[in-house]
């Protein structure tokens, strides 16, 4: 049965868009990283060992997609939405890119077989280790894979300008085999999981992201008490607040100003937050992280508001850079809004 709460925190807010960085190549970023029932077919992960790239099967798809499905899935590039902009570039926390689900159980809009290929770029876009705890974030908010997510396709596949986008509640994730200039992932992605219900309890049980919290905090409780006071803030910025600002912005302490364990241990959260990502996409955030003055440039910041049973395990806390943001929001349920770039001039469409 599918989970539809209504949840006040979880409406329509936009975000951004990339290119030109890759130079930087994988040895550049090495140091950064070294910190209920059966489903169909289509819907159930697979051995991706031999898929092809996600990029080649959003080619596959747009040729199976009807004159029909390309006039409500396509759209070109620059298309601008009067609601939300320019639609290639908006991200919320609850929301479908267009009308049709990937599973309608009236009139289908989509073929098995357009679904199963959905279903491969999915979980080439996402680590094999990860896919479980994903379909588990979905079938907890969504009542599984397809139901509750919508895609769209912009540009033309197969040429050097294309973007592929999957929306849902908590969910988006973006394909776009480099197209969108200066960001990594394509653009702004977000994720989130309300495991068991709309207001966790302080452990939150179940909550697949949890672990990404706890590693933060754990650097939290390495930091002497100069430190932590700096580190902590009183009040949480606007969930939605993800686009760049200048460094005499930043709250929290400078990574900088951390000892060689503590950043050693702040390496170790980096790369947990990169995990769940295809290793094309995991490199590029962390070139563009680099190109930007690394971790180094980057504050952490604690948030004493949001502190689920006054356990002072923050539940709410944020890395930031030039031009990255990663803004882990845990109260009521966990709220992940993600913004990377290499140049910190790139603006958020917000």
């Amino acid at each position: 049965m599918q989970r539809k709460p209504v949840c006040p925190d979880c409406q329509e807010t936009p975000i951004v868009s990339r290119r030109d960085f890759l130079q930087t190549g994988l040895a550049s970023v090495g140091a950064l990283a070294a910190v209920g029932g059966a489903l169909p077919n289509w819907a159930t992960a697979k051995d991706t060992t031999k898929a092809a790239a996600p990029e080649t099967l959003v080619k596959t798809l747009y040729d199976t997609l009807t004159d029909k499905q390309k006039k409500v899935v396509c759209f070109d590039w620059n298309h601008m939405d009067p609601k939300r902009g320019l639609l290639r570039t908006f991200v919320a926390n609850n929301w479908q890119i267009t009308g049709p689900s990937l599973i309608t159980h009236k009139d289908p809009f989509y073929t098995d077989e357009q679904r199963d290929i959905v279903r491969q770029i999915f979980e080439g876009l996402i680590t094999p280790e990860w896919q479980p705890k994903i379909d588990k974030q979905l079938e907890d908010d969504a009542g599984g894979f397809g139901h509750e997510q919508s895609i769209a396709i912009f540009g033309a596949p197969g040429t050097n300008q294309f973007e592929f986008v999957m929306t849902g509640r908590h969910m988006t994730l973006r394909c776009d085999g480099n197209s969108a200039e200066h960001v990594a992932f394509g653009g702004p992605i977000f994720y989130g999981h309300a495991a068991e219900d709309f207001n966790e309890t302080k452990d939150h049980p179940g909550n697949v992201f949890w672990p990404q919290a706890l590693a933060a905090n754990k650097l939290y409780q390495m930091l002497d008490g100069k430190q932590q006071k700096q580190a902590l803030i009183a009040k949480s910025p606007r969930e939605q607040s993800s686009g760049f600002r200048s460094p005499g912005e930043f709250e929290g302490l400078r990574v900088a100003e951390m000892s060689s364990d503590q950043k050693e241990h702040m390496q170790k959260v980096l790369g947990l937050l990169v995990e769940p990502y295809r290793t094309s996409d995991r490199d590029e955030a962390l070139a563009c992280l680099k190109k930007q003055g690394g971790l180094d440039a980057c504050s952490l910041s604690f948030y004493q508001d949001s502190d689920i049973g006054n356990d002072k395990v923050w539940d709410n806390w944020r890395l930031e850079g030039p031009s990255f943001v990663w803004y882990f929001r845990g109260r009521p349920h966990v709220h992940v809004w993600v913004n990377v770039a290499d140049d910190a001039s790139v603006k958020l469409n917000a």
